[in-house]
């Protein structure tokens, strides 16, 4: 345990978070998610469990220590509603809050279809797939800069 870091981030998971550069991005996924086989093609080839948390949960504490990026439109990309692009769930609505709160000013998170999706997801850095039942409660996250 160490001070100031939040308990659900591990040692794999912290790990990867301090490896991750400006610009690299990280999966947040629901159960749903092929976590695995998408982690096998991702920068690490790494897919951290988080049993038991849901996606706004971990981004919550993930959110401690990973800034995002300010340099593009939209630090977060969710997973889009199929035959509903334009749909914002309760998942979404609470990621919303989520990353709103962590970064201290409203936040654009933008909805990309799903297999658009899965090909990003493919490009980011890691994936963290946490229990959350919400449907389309999948998030890419993208990394910014730490001024000081």
């Amino acid at each position: 345990m160490l001070k100031t870091i939040h308990p659900l981030i591990g040692s794999e998971l912290l790990a990867i978070l301090a490896e991750m550069g400006h610009g690299d991005d990280l999966v947040i996924a629901d159960r749903n998610f092929p976590a695995e086989s998408v982690a096998s093609s991702t920068v690490s080839g790494q897919c951290v469990q988080l049993a038991g948390v849901d996606t706004t949960e971990a981004a919550r504490a993930i959110l401690t220590l990973l800034p995002l990026d300010s340099f593009v439109d939209a630090p977060v990309r969710r997973m889009a509603v199929v035959g509903e692009p334009d749909a914002v769930l309760d998942v979404h609505s609470a990621m919303q809050a989520v990353v709103d709160s962590a970064e201290g000013h409203a936040v654009t998170i933008e909805a990309v279809e799903r297999f658009a999706f899965y090909e990003a997801a493919r490009d980011a850095y890691a994936v963290v797939q946490t229990s959350e039942a919400r449907p389309y409660g999948c998030f890419i996250l993208k990394k910014g800069v730490i001024f000081d």
